[in-house]
């Protein structure tokens, strides 16, 4: 039977409008809903930044900022006015390398102690270490090294830290391939790790390798870490496709180089033999470039409660990734400000419920950009 050329016609419209719907997006997955919000509740807290890499709700209730060229930055979170400002001198920023991850002692407001990751120049080459500051008298004095000669690249370099709200509170610092790709996979070596230490710099009896620092492996170039739910998630960027949200437990492998996002086809069998523990969110077919993550649960944004909030390089967006009750898987997806600002580096979120996010752009011309709840 002929079908009339209208009803052909309206048929193919149809089914191409189908097809359109049922498509995947470029993350291998369908579309995110994008959510507008309101000027009114977004201010500009602080401009003039150069490459800023890690935006930290500090225990005194300042905000506290590390750019890559080696400046740390304390700042009034109510008028954005610099409340100090120094450099550590022998930061190298190399690419994407420099002054990275910075988090405050469980103690701090006693003791001053902050510890800090960067990149720097020995006779090795270009390194990588973790260092214990102590915030003296508007100065950050008496370095001291935790690990140091971690290898480095102009590109993989992490590095994220948390330190645990535990009775013997413990220190994770996240480490990139450093361009090495094996090392990953290598548990003599630093690199491609999620590092746990005491607060002192000593291996905990409890890790799961004797006198070493590796609580996990497998990692390409992890640059979010927060802990929810007794539960640690970090961010870790993909190659070309498969960015990731993993929930890091101890001694388990992410797979890398040999696997790319949730195991399938040819990578199933490394994934069983080597106790690969799958991502909950991946990007899917492309990249987004993950970074900075917290972790919002706050009646000022209700909307936003139990939720991890991740910002994105190449994307340029907010991401919000709705947990499930226990935390253990991501429920929905939700994005935001795309564009807007250019490339997100981190995002923190204050014990009032606003949030922090800075931006990547380079050229003096960073920002840091308050987001509270819409009136």
């Amino acid at each position: 039977m002929k079908i009339p050329f209208m009803n052909a016609l309206l048929l193919l419209v149809l089914l191409i409008m189908l097809g359109a719907c049922g498509k995947d997006d470029d993350n291998g997955s369908s579309n995110p809903p994008e959510e507008e919000w309101p000027s009114d509740s977004i201010r500009v807290l602080k401009d003039n930044l150069h490459y800023p890499w890690e935006i930290l709700w500090g225990r005194d209730n300042f905000l506290w900022v590390t750019e890559r060229d080696g400046r740390v930055t304390k700042l009034n979170p109510k008028t954005g006015e610099v409340a100090f400002i120094t450099t550590i001198n022998d930061v190298d920023s190399r690419g994407e390398g420099g002054l990275l991850g910075m988090v405050h002692h469980p103690d701090f407001l006693q003791n001053g102690y902050l510890y800090v990751v960067y990149n720097y120049s020995s006779s090795d080459g270009y390194r990588e270490k973790l260092v214990r500051l102590t915030y003296n008298n508007s100065a950050l004095v008496d370095p001291q090294v935790i690990l140091d000669n971690i290898p480095a690249s102009n590109i993989h370099n992490g590095s994220r830290l948390w330190i645990t709200d535990e009775v013997h509170p413990r220190l994770f610092m996240t480490t990139g391939d450093a361009s090495n790709q094996p090392s990953a996979q290598d548990v003599s070596s630093p690199s491609g790790k999620v590092l746990r230490f005491n607060l002192d710099g000593t291996i905990p009896a409890d890790n799961p390798i004797a006198g070493s620092p590796v609580w996990s492996l497998g990692h390409r170039n992890p640059q979010g870490l927060v802990v929810a739910h007794d539960k640690m998630y970090a961010s870790e960027h993909g190659p070309n496709i498969e960015d990731e949200v993993n929930i890091i437990e101890k001694g388990r492998n992410y797979g890398w180089p040999a696997v790319n996002g949730p195991c399938s086809g040819s990578e199933v069998d490394f994934c069983n033999a080597n106790n690969v523990k799958e991502p909950i969110w991946s990007s899917g077919s492309s990249t987004v470039a993950v970074c900075g993550m917290d972790f919002y649960n706050n009646p000022r944004i209700a909307a936003w409660s139990n939720s991890l909030l991740m910002t994105t390089l190449k994307d340029e967006t907010l991401y919000r990734h709705q947990l499930t009750a226990d935390g253990s898987g991501i429920i929905s997806t939700t994005t935001y400000f795309r564009g807007r600002w250019g490339r997100l580096r981190d995002v923190c979120v204050s014990p009032a419920g606003r949030v922090y996010i800075c931006t990547s752009n380079g050229g003096n011309d960073d920002l840091i950009v308050e987001i509270s709840a819409p009136e």
